[in-house]
């Protein structure tokens, strides 16, 4: 029999005997009174009144020295020592205190504030209950998990032995906050827009399908954050609208992006990409400071400060000045010869295409903090033309040589809006999985009326940015795969 085997069997034995005790190894109700960062704070006061205190948590150690032990206690708010003495205790509620619970379990501890010799503020045991049993230990906090696959699969464990952790994602939650916050103090509407679609609107990208049973269709998961949902709204009379919710993306992972991931998009009637330039620059720099603390960063290579003037660059002429190739006029020819020059690798053989992979080498050399603009017409669809007749409003924030956003003056007219879905219709005719489907019903829509309108979306990708780690570091539960499943019971 294996060690894990052995102390599997070691719990199990330990529950058996709690249970014929008359004691319930997995109570549903404690008699807490405390959370331990209370008992910390309050300590003195607590000590000095010798008030007596319940705690509850994990135990995160136990360790035995003859008629006294000591046990660390973890809930969601801090950890604090256990101080179990048989003298205080008595002797059977002592050793059943040793014999029957383990690291990993979870307790009740009732007893009285206590410094201990050593110095420490702890908890002298007075009274203990079970609360839950683990059947299985639990990593030491020294070495944790160090496998990386383990890691994510188990991230319940990953986080419990990680206080850094566990704040990293308290402070993503603040960046939500900040980020909700600042909309509807701007007087932005807060929105929910479909998850399933029949066409996926708002992006290129290859959606997620699947099928709707009960009216016996293909439905798509969304790709974006209900772009051409809320531009409906705008027709229908609101201003300002935003929406923070989950999008699904069909593609490849990266450092940057994953399949699943939680995007912000707003929509704001009667204003343009520069009007949305300007309360986006507002609005990143208030999630630094409020977030992170700071708006300087470094990061790859790169130091930028976000409260600093943000350049605008264009498209157009930043490539040309990268590369050569001028985006507009260059031949499709021109374009591949310059990547295989460039040494840079590509799918795709459409000028779209063989555009975006341009732009994406030149804008590793940007540190911003800038403001993209001027895109051409054919990678901007939804974008309205300005008056050269081939590049869009549109703007993308640049730090570190990414893109952390994207926004536009939204295209309006519902004649130019349908010849830009039927081009999109030719590249997906052609092949192209990752050309936006065209929704006629949005076009039937821009033919009832949109007033002009500034959107913008960025995503969580902009946390785990200015975090300084990968996008799957930064969220809870990352998609693994599943291990071997076939000994798992049905």
């Amino acid at each position: 029999m294996s060690n894990i085997e052995d102390l599997s069997a070691d719990r199990e034995l330990k529950i058996k005997k709690l249970t014929e005790s008359g004691i319930n190894p997995y109570p549903s109700k404690t008699n807490r009174t405390h959370e331990i960062k209370e008992v910390l704070t309050q300590f003195e006061n607590l000590e000095k009144d010798q008030s007596t205190v319940a705690i509850a948590g994990r135990m995160m150690a136990f360790r035995e020295h003859g008629a006294i032990a000591f046990i660390d206690v973890q809930d969601g708010s801090g950890k604090i020592q256990a101080f179990c003495s048989k003298e205080e205790m008595g002797e059977e509620n002592f050793n059943n205190l040793l014999s029957l619970m383990s690291t990993a379990d979870f307790i009740s501890i009732t007893g009285l504030p206590y410094v201990t010799k050593r110095g420490t503020q702890a908890i002298l045991v007075k009274q203990w209950q079970p609360l839950s049993k683990a059947l299985q230990n639990i990593p030491t906090e020294h070495f944790g998990i160090k496998d990386e696959d383990e890691r994510l699969r188990k991230r319940y464990l990953d986080l419990l032995m990680s206080k850094e952790q566990r704040d990293l994602f308290v402070k993503k939650a603040k960046f939500w906050d900040v980020t909700r916050t600042f909309m509807k103090t701007h007087g932005f509407l807060e929105v929910e827009t479909p998850f399933l679609e029949t066409t996926t609107g708002g992006a290129e990208a290859r959606p997620f399908a699947t099928r709707h049973n009960d009216y016996d269709m293909e439905v798509f998961m969304r790709i974006s954050v209900g772009e051409l949902w809320q531009k409906r709204l705008m027709a229908a009379g609101f201003d300002k609208t935003f929406e923070i919710g989950k999008a699904f993306r069909n593609e490849g992972s990266s450092p940057e992006h994953l399949q699943e991931f939680t995007n912000m998009e707003f929509y704001w009637a009667y204003a343009n990409y520069e009007d949305g330039m300007n309360l986006v620059r507002e609005l990143y720099i208030d999630i630094a400071e409020q977030v992170f603390g700071t708006t300087r960063f470094s990061m790859r290579g790169h130091d930028f400060d976000l409260a600093d003037e943000w350049q605008l660059i264009e498209y157009v002429g930043e490539v040309e000045k990268q590369t050569g190739i001028n985006v507009i006029t260059a031949s499709e020819a021109e374009m591949k010869a310059k990547l295989e020059e460039l040494g840079v690798q590509y799918e795709g053989d459409n000028k779209e295409r063989l555009t975006d992979v341009l732009w994406k080498y030149c804008r590793k050399n940007i540190a911003g903090p800038a403001f993209l603009v001027h895109h051409p017409k054919l990678v901007a669809p939804l974008s309205k033309v300005r008056e050269d007749g081939v590049t869009v409003e549109r703007f993308q924030p640049i730090i570190a040589g990414s893109e952390v956003g994207n926004g536009y003056s939204e295209l309006n007219d519902p004649v130019d809006q349908r010849e830009r879905f039927e081009l999109q219709q030719k590249l997906i005719d052609n092949g192209d999985d990752e050309a936006m489907m065209p929704d006629w019903e949005f076009v039937e829509m821009l033919e009832h009326g949109m007033p002009p309108t500034c959107g913008f979306g960025f995503g969580e990708r902009l946390f785990s940015f200015l975090a300084g780690l990968p996008i799957r570091e930064t969220q809870l539960f990352p998609l693994v795969k599943p291990k071997n499943t076939e000994n798992t019971p049905t």
